[in-house]
């Protein structure tokens, strides 16, 4: 009898031993790693898998990072290209043989940001984003910017107006209606003075004056500042900066306070247009004029179209399976 309850004892023993065994998470946990790594062992055999490996090198973009260019100055950065190998070999494995077209990507954020620069004004965006930006200096024409934003509306451009303090002030309605159609606003000073001559106070007063109006009638803050025809020195992008935001210039200008003639607006925008570009214009007879057929012009050149903020994004347009040129 004393020997069938040993027996007994030692069987129930060595039962529950045995289920403690199977619902231990460590135990789960090494079996789960030890089917991992059959699998990996089973890619690793599969040349397709070798193959997908070896080839992604030359589909690799590098990520750019943002830089104080020497003659673009604060230029943003743009993510780079890799080839998820898993994703790829997932979409192959039926077919079993390598397939371009089925390569899957992932984008690689750079290691120095557009905010990480030291303030410096921007002329450009990455010159490897094929977008172009319109940037709209407002302090007059309102005749015309009805028209100006049914023909961005009309084809989903989203644009950047740099509204002056004092214009925004007497045209609430207005701004409210540049903000309402999706547009982003910046600011353009108070009152239109050459900044490069203002002291630092008047700089300041300028600026928050403007900011101050911004924000009670269109209820946004501006992140950017377009100084009034340009002029600006270095105290005046530091100072901006020191107010969080990024100062702006352009590499593309219609000239539009000249009052050219559409088709001669059109010409003079896309013989320079360019990865990056920042276009300035206002609301004028021909900008408003030709603003349909420079969107159209521009969009059949290859180049899609953004705000300021959207342009400094880093996220690539395109994952398009395209090898790099580097």
């Amino acid at each position: 009898m004393q020997r069938k309850l040993i027996h007994l004892f030692g069987f129930l023993l060595i039962l529950t031993i045995s289920i403690g065994f199977i619902e231990n998470p460590f135990t789960s946990s090494f079996v789960d790693q030890m089917k991992d790594a059959d699998v990996t062992v089973i890619k690793k055999q599969d040349p397709l898998y070798e193959e997908i490996i070896e080839k992604a090198k030359e589909y690799q973009v590098p990520a750019v990072n943002a830089e104080i260019h020497k003659v673009w100055k604060a230029t943003p950065g743009y993510n780079g290209l890799q080839v998820d190998v898993e994703a790829s070999y997932k979409k192959m494995q039926a077919k079993g043989t390598f397939n371009e077209d089925l390569l899957v990507f992932r984008q690689v954020k750079p290691s120095i940001h557009f905010e990480d620069l030291e303030a410096s004004p921007m002329y450009r965006g990455n010159p490897d984003k094929p977008m172009v930006s319109f940037l709209i200096n407002v302090a007059w024409g309102n005749e015309y910017i009805p028209d100006m934003l049914e023909t961005l509306n009309k084809y989903h451009v989203k644009a950047t107006f740099f509204l002056e303090g004092r214009w925004a002030k007497e045209n609430p309605d207005m701004a409210k209606m540049i903000v309402e159609a999706g547009h982003e606003v910046g600011n353009h000073s108070y009152s239109h003075p050459d900044m490069s001559k203002l002291s630092a106070a008047d700089i300041r007063e300028q600026l928050s004056k403007t900011n101050d109006v911004l924000k009670s009638v269109t209820d946004t803050t501006p992140t950017w500042f377009a100084p009034p025809s340009g002029s600006m020195r270095d105290e005046v992008v530091t100072i901006a900066d020191e107010m969080q935001m990024k100062t702006v210039m352009w590499s593309v200008d219609t000239i539009d306070w000249q009052r050219p003639e559409p088709h001669v607006l059109v010409e003079r925008v896309m013989s320079k247009v360019h990865n990056g570009a920042l276009i300035l214009m206002h609301p004028t007879s021909s900008t408003s004029e030709s603003l349909e057929t420079l969107i159209i012009s521009i969009r059949n050149k290859g180049y899609s179209f953004g705000s300021l903020s959207m342009m400094i994004n880093e996220e690539r347009l395109s994952t398009t399976n395209t090898k790099s040129d580097n």
